[in-house]
């Protein structure tokens, strides 16, 4: 919770920067979205770099839980193209984009930023940082109502790091790795589902 009121922070502080002129990107003429995408990319290597004793576990992990990622990915794309009907003057695939970030704010609202616009980006971002939030403070009512599983999916990208610790408490420690390899599958497929989408 406390990670996800910083980045809100910081957010409105570079809307607040940006909109007094006090940092202009345009004067500069550097491409500071890009430096950003590429310095997320490269900590997200990182990570999976730093755990690659979690992902050999995923060995032991039953078959069938193995698709969870995909199952989380298809569900939230069906939802996404459910509320697009709620929102006749919004195409498709912006809704779809938008759902494609997973929880993953900073680098779905970058990439979105760069293909659509701010504003559309800014839906992305705040979007994701409210799966977050849902994961983090209703977990223990999706585990209760829905199963362990439902966290996981719920904390679609962030499964592996920001919302790990309250999965683990509502779902049990069994479901650790599990959560790992879902977070890991879910945000190595953000990139390439958001630009897909965008591009359309």
């Amino acid at each position: 919770m406390k990670g996800s009121l910083i980045i809100v922070g910081f957010f409105i502080l570079g809307v607040i920067a940006g909109a007094a002129g006090w940092l202009s990107i345009d004067k500069t003429g550097f491409d500071i979205s890009f430096a950003a995408l590429a310095c997320l990319m490269f900590c997200v290597g990182l990570g999976v770099g730093n755990d690659l004793g979690a992902l050999r576990a995923l060995r032991t992990l039953p078959k069938m839980l193995l698709t969870l990622p995909l199952l989380t990915i298809a569900g939230t794309l069906a939802g996404c193209a459910l509320i697009a009907l709620l929102l006749p003057w919004r195409p498709l695939t912006d809704v779809l984009a938008v759902g494609s970030g997973f929880g993953y704010y900073s680098l779905s609202s970058i990439f979105i930023t760069e293909y659509r616009g701010p504003e559309l980006g800014t839906v992305a971002l705040l979007a994701n940082i409210v799966r977050e939030i849902i994961t983090l403070l209703g977990a223990p009512l999706l585990a209760r109502f829905f199963g362990p599983l439902a966290p996981v999916s719920s904390g679609g990208a962030t499964s592996m790091d920001t919302t790990l610790p309250i999965i683990t408490r509502v779902s049990g420690k069994e479901f650790v790795i599990l959560s790992i390899y879902h977070g890991f599958v879910v945000d190595f497929s953000v990139p390439f589902l958001v630009t897909f989408f965008c591009s359309l």
